[in-house]
């Protein structure tokens, strides 16, 4: 299948791809981990997982795109074999299910950004009871339409004219605003407590195995590494392209933005609170929302005797937040809206059925929470399974083989040594084994029942729609190959 679209420049594909590793995640759930870790504590293993998992996870997707010119079925059908196609196929429909629900979470950016605009959002005091009157009714459902909407159509628009248009739009603004939050956050009274708390490590916490545990988690569900996202837009990336340089550019881009986005979010929380700040900054709240959702808006609402730089403030939070939000969603849409292509649909085809489908499969996240929830724990720790499949796949096609000729091939500026064997062939399925068995025991010790699948994130909800989704995929692995790798 020749290809026939590209980036229009490095420049451009960095941009998109830092808009796949910058999400939500960099800016809540960041800020809540670091604080239930021990603050700079977390931050040393945050920055050494960098290596040994992100990194060489997103020069592997880098590679595999690029060479394959296929999404993950036929990516991985390649790079395996095809017996092994039904591996891709897993990694297509994690990152598709998490499209459904991740789409639920742009429309909640969107819904406070129009909030925060207008004024609502500090028109109650009780941000709790905000929430809970904004997501017990319908319009959830409607910005989650708007969602979709909206990267169907930047989608829609090509990879060129759409993906990279927009991310060089998204991508720098948000830059901005986060840095203009973060010089209003130092000049608050008391801020450099919070910075203090955000950088000063504590040796009890380095010494406990559950925060190491943490910053690998964190860097699997962060920085897009091994989501399958980062491969589909390698595909679009010119043969003379590095790859090893721009694995380092989205992996360092990525976690300076969570650096910022933390210390914008303690120096606001320890200057502003007036009561415990660590309890405040800790609370997960509904679908591990509360930081963003019901604890800032208050904070916002204390940043000025005057209303109108609050809004402002807010309001500029809160688009960034859509921004990055949108530029992650619109990368999900694409991986889908890749698959589709690859078994023989035009793209605008694709992306009419994956928009519509997207929305009507992420109305039940969007009308109930316990289905977000369970949608959440079962996909986010199948990224897990997706990182195991691609480090698999590369084993197969031989580690040292894939180093030399595909990572270090055509366009390569700097030649990666056989450190990256040992990563790829060693510690990768070793993490991913020790994260996999601590989730689930974790799972189990807040749910006795862990067995139940049916209940909302336990073992057992987790390995039946794994199974049923990879019986699946097993049966049709020859019918995966046949519509996909037409060559």
């Amino acid at each position: 299948m020749k290809q026939r679209e590209y980036f229009s420049s490095r420049w451009g594909l960095v941009i998109a791809t830092l808009g796949i590793a910058v999400g939500t995640g960099n800016i809540w759930r960041f800020s809540r981990i670091v604080a239930q870790n021990g603050g700079g504590s977390f931050l040393i293993p945050w920055v050494i997982f960098l290596f040994f998992w992100s990194i060489p996870l997103i020069i592997a997707e880098f590679a595999i795109g690029k060479s394959t010119r296929y999404g993950p079925v036929g990516a991985i059908a390649k790079t395996a074999g095809p017996k092994f196609a039904w591996m891709g196929a897993f990694i297509a429909l994690v990152s598709t299910a998490i499209m459904f629900y991740y789409s639920v979470v742009t429309g909640w950016c969107i819904r406070y950004l129009v909030s925060a605009v207008s004024g609502d959002l500090f028109s109650t005091q009780n941000h709790l009871q905000y929430w809970n009157d904004f997501s017990s009714t319908l319009l959830p459902v409607f910005y989650h339409f708007l969602a979709m909407l909206i990267g169907g159509i930047i989608i829609f628009r090509g990879v060129k004219n759409g993906i990279e248009k927009v991310n060089r739009i998204l991508v720098p603004a948000m830059i901005i605003i986060l840095l203009v939050l973060l010089v209003r956050a130092l000049l608050l009274p008391d801020a450099i407590e919070g910075i203090k708390y955000f950088f000063t490590p504590q040796k009890k916490y380095l010494l406990d195995i559950n925060v190491w545990l943490q910053a690998l988690t964190q860097n699997a569900w962060d920085t897009g590494a091994g989501w399958g996202l980062i491969m589909t837009y390698a595909i679009y990336m010119k043969k003379k392209e590095d790859v090893s340089v721009n694995a380092a550019l989205i992996g360092f881009g990525n976690n300076s933005i969570s650096l910022i986005a933390g210390m914008i979010i303690f120096s606001t929380v320890f200057a502003l609170s007036s009561v415990d700040a660590m309890n405040q900054i800790t609370q997960s709240g509904p679908a591990n929302t509360g930081l963003t959702f019901i604890y800032l808006p208050l904070l916002f609402s204390k940043l000025s005797a005057n209303e109108s730089v609050n809004i402002f403030f807010a309001s500029i939070f809160f688009l960034a937040l859509s921004f990055a939000a949108i530029s992650s969603l619109i990368s999900l849409i694409e991986l889908t809206t890749r698959t589709f292509i690859d078994f023989g649909f035009n793209r605008k085809k694709a992306v009419l059925i994956v928009t519509v489908s997207g929305f009507l499969l992420g109305v039940p996240s969007a009308l109930n929470m316990d289905f977000f929830t369970n949608q959440d724990w079962v996909w986010g720790l199948g990224l897990l399974l997706s990182g195991a499949f691609i480090s698999f796949s590369i084993i197969r096609y031989g580690v040292d083989k894939f180093r030399t000729e595909i990572v270090n091939g055509p366009g390569s500026d700097i030649k990666i040594g056989k450190w990256y064997n040992v990563i790829i062939a060693y510690l990768v399925p070793l993490q991913v084994t020790v994260l996999i068995v601590w989730w689930l025991i974790e799972s189990a010790n807040w749910d006795p029942e862990w067995w139940n699948p049916f209940h909302t994130a336990n073992v057992g909800t987790s390995v039946l729609q794994w199974s049923i989704a990879l019986a699946v995929f097993i049966f049709f692995n020859k019918s995966l190959v046949k519509y996909t790798l037409r060559e």
